[in-house]
C-alpha cells in the first residue's frame, strides 16, 4: 500500500510517500480501516519535527486524525462489521496511508450525512476544543466566550461547540474570509486580531466586564493581552503555543483568574470515549459540521506540513490516499 514515511525527525521534506506492506490485525480486538481521508493537525508536524514531547519509534507512519471504511475486524470485536463508515483516534499505525490498523475502542461510527472528509476532522480538533471549553475552562450556558484565532481547525470546533451550548460567542481571524467563515457558524461577534483596537472592542462589547472564557490557540503571541481581558473569574485554556512568553502574574491574581492549558495525549481513555458520545450527537443534529479547508494527495503530505501552520487557515487540512 501506498503510505507516508518517516525515517528521521526533521523539516517537510523527511516526509516519503512510499509502498510498504499493509498493516495486519495482531490481535482478537482489533480492526483495520481503508482510510478515505487523513486529517493533518500541526501536532503532527511537532512530531515529525522531533520537537513534541511524545516521539514514535523510527520509521513511523503520521496521523492521527483520519476516516475510512472497515475492511477487516478481529474475532473478538463487537459492535463493527466490515463495510462500516467510521472515523477514528490514536490508531495504531499512521492514518497518512491507504489502511490503518485501530484497536476496536477507538474506533467511532461516522454519522451518514458526514463525508469521509469530514469525518478525518473530528478526533482531533472537536476533541480538543470540547477538552478547552468545557472541562478545563468550565465554559457554562450564558458565558461569553472568546475564541482566539478562530478560523483553523480547532478554533471552529470550538465555536461551534459554544454556539450550540448557548454561549455568546466573540471570536478573531486574520483575514476577511475567515473572518466570514467564523460568522457563518454562529458567532456573536468576529474581530482582526490583527488591528490595533480588536482588544477595545472586546472590552466595549462586554461593557468594560470582560470575557467570561477564552479559548487561546497561540499562547506565545497573545496570552499577555488576553489575561486584562478576562472577567473576575475568568479561565482562559491555552491549546497552542509556539515559544515562551512573558506575562504579568497580577494580571491572573487581580481578577481571581484561571489559566489551564490542554494536551490531548494526557486525556484519560474514558473521558475522550464520553467526549465522542457528546461530539456523536451534535454531529448527528447537524450542530456540529467540520469545515474542510484544503484536500491534497498523499505526495503533498510536505506540502500540507508547512500550509497547516501557516497563517490564514478556514477549517482543516486533509490528505486522500
Amino acid at each position: 500500500m501506498q503510505a507516508i514515511q518517516v525515517t528521521q525527525f526533521g523539516d517537510p521534506h523527511v516526509l516519503t510517500c512510499t509502498d510498504i506492506a499493509p498493516p495486519a490485525l495482531s490481535s482478537d480486538t482489533q480492526v483495520l480501516v481503508e482510510i478515505k481521508a487523513a486529517g493533518v493537525n500541526p501536532v503532527d508536524t511537532y512530531i515529525r519535527a522531533g520537537t513534541y514531547g511524545r516521539l514514535p519509534d523510527l520509521p513511523y507512519t503520521p496521523g492521527i486524525d483520519g476516516a475510512g471504511v472497515v475492511t477487516e475486524v478481529g474475532a473478538g470485536v463487537t459492535g463493527i462489521e466490515v463495510g462500516d463508515r467510521v472515523y477514528g483516534g490514536w490508531p495504531i499505525s499512521g492514518t497518512y496511508a491507504q489502511v490503518a490498523l485501530y484497536d476496536q475502542a477507538w474506533v467511532y461510527p461516522l454519522p451518514a450525512h458526514l463525508s469521509f472528509e469530514q469525518g478525518a476532522c473530528i478526533f482531533v480538533p472537536y476533541s480538543t476544543a470540547y477538552r478547552a471549553l468545557f472541562h478545563k475552562a468550565q465554559a457554562q450556558p450564558g458565558d461569553t466566550v472568546l475564541v482566539h484565532g478562530a478560523t483553523g481547525a480547532v478554533g471552529l470546533a470550538a465555536v461551534q461547540l459554544a454556539v450550540a451550548r448557548g454561549m455568546r460567542v466573540i471570536a478573531t481571524g486574520g483575514s476577511a474570509p475567515g473572518q466570514q467563515l467564523v460568522t457563518a457558524q454562529g458567532a456573536d461577534l468576529v474581530l482582526d486580531h490583527h488591528s490595533d483596537d480588536y482588544q477595545a472592542a472586546i472590552q466595549d462589547a462586554t461593557d468594560g466586564q470582560g470575557v467570561d472564557v477564552i479559548v487561546e490557540m497561540l499562547a506565545n503571541v497573545n496570552l499577555g493581552n488576553d489575561l486584562p481581558l478576562l472577567a473576575p473569574g475568568g479561565r482562559l485554556a491555552i491549546v497552542g503555543s509556539r515559544g515562551p512568553v512573558t506575562i504579568n502574574p497580577r494580571d491572573i491574581m487581580a481578577k481571581d483568574s484561571m489559566v489551564t492549558a490542554v494536551n490531548l495525549f494526557n486525556t484519560p481513555a474514558a473521558t475522550l470515549h464520553r467526549i465522542q458520545r457528546a461530539l456523536y450527537a451534535g454531529l448527528r443534529q447537524h450542530t456540529l459540521s467540520p469545515v474542510v479547508y484544503q484536500t491534497l494527495s498523499l505526495q503533498a503530505a510536505a506540502a500540507a506540513h508547512q500550509r497547516v501552520l501557516e497563517p490564514g487557515g478556514q477549517g482543516n487540512w486533509l490528505l486522500v490516499p
